[in-house]
């Protein structure tokens, strides 16, 4: 177990580095409680910088959903259930209060929790085969991580509520443009629905937008020929029904209403959620079938 994460320190700078490549840095609750204690221990050594990588092909694939189904098919582990959701919530809380700045560094698949609990860091650099994805609601799952507030707040509602509710795949360089990842940019400022500047732009100066520059900017999710429109609101209906409804509920209002709480309430919010959507048949069928796919 003390290898499944590493850490380590040079001068001014410490590393933490996933270290479960044969299982695609799939995460459990020992690979939480050990991020906690790594990102705990880099805080009291006074790291000004923290790098947060992962050795293996792939950054991390997320939740182990193995060990998550065993989990919620055995009352007998009822209690080990619920510390396996709320330590994703303990995660944000250390790497929120830890003083340095924290670098991370994706590649290959970031997946689900897996991104969603690195969306506090500071700085986030992208190997060209990197690949987001958020599925949660596909599989009826729920988000966690606050991230129903800083994704939106990192990239707009629109975009964040394309990314939650579709489960659509990023490529790094979509990322980038969407300015969900940074290489030698700031970090974004954190507009809501599509950036303050752009916002008072159109408000104030009355700009025509075309259909392709509102989807440009994150304004519209997607433009199409106009006799093919009725097809694709179809196709696009069908996509969200077959999604989680309980899960597909709570993203709408926690989107919603989460941008003017405090990143403590959201948190708070958001374990309540994974909790009773963990507890659905529905959930415990599609994991089921994720895990036969297996």
């Amino acid at each position: 177990m003390e290898d499944i994460v590493l850490y380590e320190k040079r001068g001014d700078i410490g590393k933490i580095t996933l270290n479960k490549p044969e299982v695609r840095n799939a995460i459990t609750l020992d690979v939480l409680k050990k991020l906690i204690e790594l990102f705990e221990t880099s805080a009291e050594n006074d790291d000004v910088c923290v790098i947060y990588t992962a050795n293996g092909k792939h950054f991390t694939v997320g939740a182990d959903l193995k060990y998550g189904y065993d989990l919620l098919t055995s009352k007998e582990r009822l209690a080990e259930a619920i510390e396996f959701l709320e330590s994703w919530q303990i995660l944000t809380r250390k790497m929120i209060a830890h003083p340095g700045i924290i670098i991370v560094g994706y590649h290959g698949w970031v997946i689900g929790g897996g991104f969603e609990h690195t969306l506090v860091c500071d700085y986030k650099i992208a190997a060209e085969d990197t690949r987001i994805m958020l599925p949660e609601v596909g599989l009826g799952l729920f988000f966690s991580n606050a991230s129903t507030k800083l994704l939106p707040r990192i990239i707009g509602e629109g975009r964040a509520k394309e990314l939650m509710i579709m489960g659509k795949e990023l490529s790094a360089e979509e990322a980038h443009r969407i300015g969900l990842v940074n290489q030698v940019c700031p970090t974004p400022s954190l507009p809501r629905i599509i950036g303050e500047g752009r916002a008072k732009e159109l408000m104030i100066m009355g700009k025509e937008l075309s259909a392709e520059e509102a989807h440009r900017i994150g304004l519209v999710n997607q433009v199409c020929p106009t006799p093919s429109l009725p097809r694709i609101l179809k196709k696009t209906a069908n996509m969200i029904v077959s999604r989680d409804h309980l899960a597909l509920q709570y993203t709408k209002k926690f989107i919603n209403e989460n941008q003017d709480l405090s990143i403590e309430s959201v948190l708070a919010r958001e374990s309540i959620a994974m909790i009773t959507t963990g507890q659905s048949d529905e959930l415990k069928k599609r994991l089921e079938k994720f895990v036969k796919k297996e």
